[in-house]
């Protein structure tokens, strides 16, 4: 595939059969501000490595899919403006706009399945936004999870969707999300929600046993592996309503719509939090890459 770019090392890894963990770009260039977006990137890509995988950020620049990022090139986007939001729809126009583009989970599933890569960590995935009923605004990443086949390790979806609704398009697209070490879906900054995890596992090695048998009976899509934030780090569910709310409220005054709701959203909810937030989400995304790590690890040899 002449779009596809896969650095020497992820190259390498993939090869051999080696451990590796894909990771998005729409962290460093819209969900977080400056320096905080590369510093987690690099700090990202760090734990990684410490866990013996090898980290494959992804991205569309110049109109490639490129997978495994240079220092610069993670640097650029951070850095960047008018970076291109991309997922499964606009994929495609961010190869021949020539335009930088950073992709959302959707997106990193579908290039990570392309350059072999079977383990995806990243913070919390999209879902069921809360209104959906009159909007019809449901992510992209609920199709992708039942299409390619990649764990998705997140601290569940981020909780200023609609949790129950999302859990119950998941099972009706037929993806296993199971909680890691929980009996409850965790919700991004809070490790409970109030709903019950549809499955548990306790071990990687359990994880990667489900994806096998997943393999051999020949069921398609991926999987959510939810991983509460840390408990030393979490904002608890009924504390992180009321700011949710009060950004939801804000985004309807303010006729925020599609692609720059979530966006928006965080970025109020970083305002009302005073910064909670974002020292929460940098904890919750090095917490789902050492598990990712983890994982990668124990599906190497097991088919």
């Amino acid at each position: 595939m002449k779009s596809l770019v896969i650095s020497e090392e992820v190259a390498a890894a993939v090869a051999a059969g080696g451990a590796v963990v894909a990771l998005e770009s729409t962290i460093v260039s819209h969900g977080m501000p400056w320096p905080q977006n590369l510093e987690t990137a690099l700090e990202v890509e760090d734990i990684i490595r410490a866990g013996g995988a090898v980290p494959a950020s992804i991205a569309v620049l110049g109109g490639k899919l490129r997978v495994g990022l240079r220092k610069s090139e993670l640097e650029a986007l951070a850095h960047a403006e008018d970076v291109l939001k991309l997922s499964r729809a606009d994929l495609a126009y961010g190869i021949v706009s020539g335009r930088a583009g950073a992709t959302t989970v959707a997106a990193t599933m579908i290039v990570a399945k392309l350059a072999g890569i079977a383990v995806f960590a990243t913070g919390g995935i999209g879902g069921v936004h809360r209104g959906a009923a009159e909007t019809f605004d449901v992510s992209a990443d609920l199709h992708e999870l039942a299409r390619s086949e990649v764990i998705v390790v997140a601290a569940g979806a981020k909780a200023l969707l609609d949790l129950a609704k999302t859990l119950e398009v998941l099972e009706t697209l037929g993806v296993p999300v199971v909680a890691y070490g929980s009996d409850e879906f965790p919700a991004f900054w809070s490790r409970a929600s109030g709903l019950p995890a549809p499955l548990r596992l306790d071990r990687p090695a359990e994880i990667a046993a489900l994806r096998r048998a997943r393999a051999e009976l020949g069921l398609a899509g991926g999987m959510l592996v939810a991983n509460p934030v840390p408990a030393a780090d979490e904002i608890p569910a009924s504390e992180m309503e009321s700011y949710i709310a009060a950004a939801q409220a804000d985004a309807v005054r303010e006729r925020i719509t599609g692609k720059a709701v979530t966006p928006f959203l965080l970025t109020r909810i970083f305002e009302l939090t005073k910064g909670r937030s974002l020292v929460t989400n940098i904890a919750l995304i090095k917490s789902n890459a050492r598990l990712g790590a983890e994982i990668a690890r124990a599906m190497v040899g097991s088919g």
